[in-house]
């Protein structure tokens, strides 16, 4: 393979403005040790030939290598210790403070340690004790602050991490699967500091999908099931199984790039949970699915929680939260503004609305005396009540003039909770 100058060659500077910010998008499973590299299938390792390193370190990354300086200097050709290899070289003006960040997550991510291979037992310490906690977790980016003094708690079952675009939920997710560092605050796993030995109990299924377009489905989900310390036999066996459960056993032996993109989805999400992790981490994880495939995937989810699983679930929609989750976090401008049992929550904001199914004139929701708002989707409307409102006297208002078909008090949804919270914070 040729050779490329680190420093010189390396483009990550015209690309991305940190090593975090470039290692990120192209890793999905990226705790392992060297050693599972050099025994990386000859189509994973065929596949770097003619590369650039910016390719071949995206192909490396993607595959769930940790690259140590060995590995790093077999996938580029180059020489540990030469003038060419160079982990401490950067191709840009950066300041010494940032620097030191670089390094530090440089040498996190390359670090050659061997993960700890899980427990044989299925249940794994499922004592009711905080999966993970985050204390006052803090993360800038140059003078951007993306995640300020967080603090939550996530116990099993299904925790919802919400909020707007921007909010600094994937930088949450990053620092939780270890990918970057917080700059102050900590983060406990099992009731032990986060380290690089909790992450063969962790699953992740990220937002930016990775899988070989060039492998075959069975060999893919072995391999990634290896890294994370199973054998090869029992990795099939458990592929066969939850390839028959998601309907995927008459493609095991063709290639990923000849699935469709929902199929690649379910192939990726049984890579995440393969080797039984204790912890799953789901960004945005329904993204192509088609509605019998969601349900198969929520019905899984639930199954998994029911189990004493702990599943971490990202979404920007609130009616899948809703369905979905025991305790939510919403986040907005990298602050908790709402977290808790999800049920509290919506009880804390009282039955004020009102569901409504109705034909003919809709006159009463134009009085301003009851209705504070509301949202017409169509087949139905629904009312937040004015202040000191009496729902009752709704109901008379809209049955003098319209045909009810259905009338109920209920409490918000989280969508209107999220506008209202969000829209008060930005305010």
């Amino acid at each position: 393979m040729t050779t490329f100058p680190l420093a010189a060659d390396f483009p990550v500077a015209a690309k991305l403005r940190t090593v975090e910010e470039f290692i990120l998008p192209v890793s999905a499973l990226i705790f392992c040790s060297a050693a599972d590299i050099l025994r990386a299938p000859s189509s994973v390792v065929a596949s770097l030939q003619g590369r650039s390193p910016f390719d071949a370190f995206a192909t490396l990354a993607c595959s769930g290598q940790a690259l140590s300086p060995l590995v790093k200097a077999r996938a580029f050709g180059m020489t540990p210790g030469s003038s060419s290899f160079r982990q401490d070289a950067f191709a840009f003006p950066i300041s010494k403070d940032k620097k030191k960040k670089i390094q530090y997550s440089v040498e996190v991510m390359t670090s050659a340690q061997t993960p700890v291979a899980p427990s044989a037992s299925p249940s794994r310490r499922s004592n009711g004790a905080d999966v993970v906690e985050l204390s006052g977790i803090r993360k800038c980016y140059d003078e951007f602050v993306a995640v300020n003094d967080l603090s939550l708690r996530i116990e099993p079952g299904i925790y919802g991490l919400i909020g707007p675009n921007g909010a600094g939920k994937t930088s949450t997710i990053r620092m939780i699967m270890g990918i970057i560092v917080p700059d102050s605050g900590q983060i406990t796993a099992f009731g032990e500091p986060l380290s690089r030995a909790h992450m063969d109990q962790f699953g992740y299924l990220p937002e930016e999908r990775g899988l070989y377009k060039k492998m075959k489905v069975l060999e893919h989900l072995v391999f990634l099931a290896q890294l994370k310390g199973l054998s090869a036999s029992e990795a099939a066996s458990r592929a066969r199984r939850w390839c028959e459960r998601f309907e995927l056993s008459s493609w095991l032996e063709k290639k990923v790039e000849e699935l469709s993109k929902g199929m690649q989805q379910k192939v990726q999400f049984i890579g995440a949970i393969l080797h039984d992790p204790r912890l799953i981490v789901m960004d945005e994880p329904f993204s192509g699915l088609d509605p019998a495939n969601a349900v198969g995937l929520k019905d899984v989810m639930l199954e998994m929680a029911k189990n004493g699983k702990t599943i971490l679930f990202s979404t920007h929609r609130m009616d899948q939260a809703e369905r979905l989750c025991q305790s939510i976090c919403l986040i907005n401008h990298g602050k908790a503004v709402l977290e808790g049992d999800l049920n509290q929550i919506k009880a804390r904001y009282g039955r004020l609305n009102v569901q409504i199914r109705y034909e003919g004139d809709a006159r009463f929701l134009q009085e301003q005396r009851l209705v504070q708002s509301f949202n017409d989707y169509g087949n139905y409307v629904e009312v937040r009540l004015a202040p000191g409102a009496d729902a009752q006297e709704l109901l008379r208002l809209a049955s003098a003039s319209a045909k009810l078909n259905r009338f109920e008090v209920m409490e918000p949804s989280l969508e209107e909770i999220f506008i209202e919270v969000v829209g008060k914070t930005n305010a």
